[in-house]
């Protein structure tokens, strides 16, 4: 299985929903909660382009955030990551 991270706040509600579509698929995965991390939010920004949250990383690839995930899953691409 390819390795997941996904970067999360403690108040998101679109983390929540993107961990339980990784956990629900039978994914495992590494969270990095950047809630009170400037450098690692400003890496994010740096390297996504984006400064939403969850920002997730399949084989250290940037695929975006919880809608991006749940239209792969939806489409099955996702399958391409066991």
């Amino acid at each position: 299985m390819k390795p997941i991270t996904i970067y999360t706040t403690t108040y998101c509600p679109y983390c929540v929903k993107a961990k339980q579509l990784l956990a629900g698929n039978g994914f495992a995965f590494t969270e990095v909660d950047v809630t009170e991390d400037p450098a690692a939010r400003a890496w994010l920004v740096a390297t996504t382009g984006r400064r939403t949250v969850p920002q997730l990383f399949v084989d250290q690839q940037s695929i975006g955030g919880c809608d991006d995930l749940e239209a792969l899953i939806k489409r099955g691409a996702h399958e391409a990551w066991r």
